[in-house]
């Protein structure tokens, strides 16, 4: 497993129970998550007394008590800066184990020797755009939602990095990617978080099981020449790591050469000194 420890801002303090209790900065939240089924003795007061708790509903949804949270607040990962919002649906605005491919992209951006341009495809609110921006790219981030959009860049500015040469991309991302495949235009590394199911703007289902191989070979032709890494990540539970090797050596190892890592990202646990799985990263990387 690929876990993500370098935070001094997050915390997973402790879960169980089908939930968590997190420390973003100086504000705990207590937030359900499917995968930690083991009960816990929730000893760290947090658990009684957070700033903030997601309570899900039984007829599906839930709703957030919110009633120590500020509307907002920033939490810093090395050099880069972030706006945590409480949002519908649990979600934060930020996935901190994604940290692992962030630094992963930094270091292979840095280390490549020449100009990278990066594709971020459902891009969401950009802190891999805005790693990437930081390391030296320049970026074209895509996403169907104009408040995640307008979220991210945000972040580049928080960060000091509204500057740099970043392209912000409101649009289906397919449709996107079909366009960019006949302007010609291509890149050098790709980025892609796909959701497990959804619709695009005219009715287009989204299935993460039946789209993601059409998908990845579609975007294979925006690759340049000299491609320096396609990076794939999967919160879908039951979707094995090996399934994102697969694909990876299938349309791009087969054309470009060079070779394919696949594994969990976690967090890291406090209280147990375990790790808290948090979905799968698929890495082609060139030689």
């Amino acid at each position: 497993m690929w876990i993500a420890d370098g935070w001094k801002d997050y915390e997973l303090l402790d879960c169980g129970g089908g939930e968590k209790l997190e420390r973003w900065g100086d504000k705990l939240l207590v937030r359900p998550d499917p995968q930690a089924i083991w009960p816990a003795p929730r000893r760290h007061s947090g658990w009684r007394s957070p700033d903030g708790r997601y309570f899900r509903s039984s007829t599906g949804g839930g709703h957030w008590d919110k009633g120590k949270l500020p509307a907002q607040w920033q939490v810093h990962y090395r050099d880069l800066t972030f706006q945590v919002k409480p949002m519908n649906f649990k979600h934060t605005g930020l996935f901190p184990e994604q940290a692992v491919n962030w630094d992963f992209a930094r270091q292979k951006i840095r280390s490549a020797g020449r100009p990278i341009s990066v594709l971020n495809l459902f891009a969401y609110t950009g802190a891999a755009t805005v790693a990437c921006a930081a390391a030296g790219a320049s970026v074209c981030h895509v996403d169907a939602a104009k408040g995640m959009v307008a979220w991210a860049r945000e972040n580049a500015r928080a960060s000091g990095l509204e500057d740099r040469p970043i392209r912000w991309i409101v649009d289906d991302c397919a449709k996107f990617v079909e366009r960019e495949i006949r302007r010609g235009r291509t890149y050098d590394a790709i980025i892609m978080d796909p959701p497990s199911y959804g619709r695009g703007p005219t009715g287009e289902v989204w299935k993460l099981e039946e789209s993601l191989y059409p998908f990845v070979e579609l975007c294979s032709r925006v690759l340049s020449d000299s491609p320096l890494f396609v990076l794939i990540n999967s919160y879908t539970t039951g979707l094995a790591p090996s399934v994102l090797t697969y694909i990876l050596e299938m349309v791009v190892a087969k054309k470009y050469g060079g070779h394919t890592q696949s594994e969990e990202i976690g967090l890291p646990v406090t209280e147990t000194g375990l790790a808290l799985p948090c979905g799968a990263t698929g890495r082609w990387m060139a030689e």
